[in-house]
């Protein structure tokens, strides 16, 4: 099977998609950084079909750039990335728009072919590509979602496969791309005193909270094919899962990563009816694109096992939303009580047990929560939390860090297709049974039986509060 060598760097990046929504608002912003950082120096080929020059696809890219950065734009390097820009534009369905693409790759010999359009046109695309020779040597970089369901993530992987060999497939979630997110590897991996306790002995439950406080905006028409259960938990959320339960990786490499979180997928039993509990925000059904009795939810929590011999017992519950309090996102790992209760307040219900709570976003942050006895005669405490702020000026953003790896070969923050797979496997059965949406209000925390039905004993919901100077975006 044809593929570009990994660790190979290619000699072009075609972009197709050039013309949307995603590049304005992430890639053109992106591109312009890796110039600026020196990690871009080969021509980036815009392809879409819009009627448009490369005048105006430069046009295009200057006014991307300008909205994200706006005075703090550096002329040079934006111009350095304007003298990058090649375009072809054509319908994807006809053979001549490929022939147009080979032909602007005359001069190259490894390019990298970005597909930031619908995943209903992949298979097309990929095609085209094959049916001019434009698959040899090749990377190929699709965006998520990765099928529908099971049924469909294995027929876009047969359909990818039947072009390039896996080594060369790079499936982006820009999500993985995060810093925050790589820090939950590293922070397991790198901090020993922690391994000993990392199991179902000392750790009571889980709690993962990504959650906004805005609608879907101008996806309504997406959001009804996809959903909160599609769109975050399979992929975000899991993912994050995966980093805190996978056992370690047995050398350093993407290899042993990618087959660690695979076996974490594995051993993720199967959501039934009961584990889920679905949510739509009153004034969804009014939005643009939005069927007027829609039963699609913008909100999914659900209650998680891992049936493996270090997680055995341990539920871990999942949380995504629209329209919720406040746009965080947080994890919360949640220890066991002491075995007996030696203080007068060792089991007031309503303290929480020791915990380790990982700010994802908007900012970075890593926390410690012990109790610490009150001044006095008696014997009880509060909790007081030991905070480590682990925001950098240097984080590079997702797309960036991404593309840059995807140019060089290195897989190491792209799904695999055994992952892919086997997360649709815990989802595929309460994609179809499940129970109606239940209505909730803007900027609540979603539907009461998230905490009552579904985290029961083990709550409440940790809820992440906005800090200050950081908004709610």
């Amino acid at each position: 099977m044809p593929g570009a060598a990994p660790g190979t760097p290619s000699d072009a990046l075609v972009f197709f998609g050039a013309s949307g929504d995603l590049a304005r608002k992430s890639i053109f912003p992106s591109l312009y950084r890796m110039v600026k950082a020196g990690t871009l120096d080969v021509p980036v080929i815009g392809v879409a079909f819009s009627q448009w020059s490369v005048d105006d696809l430069a046009e295009r890219a200057r006014e991307a750039v300008r909205a994200k950065h706006g005075d703090a734009v550096d002329a040079e390097a934006l111009e350095r990335l304007v003298g990058l820009l090649r375009y072809v534009d054509g319908d994807y369905q006809d053979a001549a728009t490929f022939q147009a693409l080979r032909d602007a790759l005359a001069e190259c010999a490894r390019p990298t072919h970005y597909l930031a359009i619908p995943p209903s046109l992949f298979g097309t695309v990929v095609q085209g590509l094959k049916a001019v020779g434009l698959h040899g040597d090749a990377r190929v970089v699709v965006e998520k979602p990765f099928g529908r369901d099971l049924a469909s993530a294995r027929d876009l992987n047969a359909v990818i496969r039947d072009a390039f060999d896996e080594e060369s497939i790079f499936r982006i979630d820009h999500f993985l791309g995060k810093e925050e997110i790589m820090n939950l590897l590293y922070f397991r991996f790198a901090n020993a005193m922690f391994e000993p306790i990392w199991n179902r002995n000392y750790i009571q439950s889980v709690q993962v909270t990504l959650a906004e406080d805005f609608g879907v905006r101008d996806r309504g028409s997406f959001y009804e094919s996809a959903g909160a259960l599609r769109d975050v938990v399979e992929n975000h959320l899991f993912q994050i899962v995966a980093l805190l339960t996978m056992e370690a990786p047995t050398y350093q490499g993407y290899g042993a990563v990618q087959a660690a979180k695979v076996n974490v997928f594995k051993a993720m039993r199967p959501l039934r009816r009961q584990d889920y509990v679905r949510g739509q925000f009153v004034g969804y059904r009014d939005e643009h694109g939005v069927d007027p009795h829609s039963d699609v939810e913008t909100y999914a929590a659900v209650k998680l096992h891992i049936d493996s011999w270090r997680w055995a017992g341990v539920p871990f519950y999942l949380r995504t939303g629209k329209c919720l309090a406040v746009s965080a996102g947080e994890v919360v790992v949640n220890f066991t009580r002491p075995p007996q209760a030696l203080f007068d307040d060792a089991q007031d219900p309503d303290q929480h047990p020791n915990r380790l709570r990982f700010r994802l976003s908007p900012e970075g942050e890593i926390g410690l929560s012990v109790r610490v006895k009150r001044p006095g005669e008696e014997f009880v405490g509060h909790e007081q939390e030991l905070k480590l702020p682990t925001e950098s000026p240097l984080e590079r953003e997702p797309y960036e860090r991404l593309l840059a790896d995807a140019l060089r070969g290195d897989s190491a923050l792209f799904t695999h297709e055994d992952s892919v797979e086997a997360a649709w496997r815990v989802v595929d059965d309460v994609l179809t049974d499940h129970a109606p949406a239940i209505a909730y209000q803007p900027g609540s925390w979603g539907p009461e039986e998230a905490a009552g039905r579904l985290i029961g004993d083990d709550g409440p919901w940790h809820n992440p509060a906005v800090l200050p100077g950081h908004g709610g975006h």
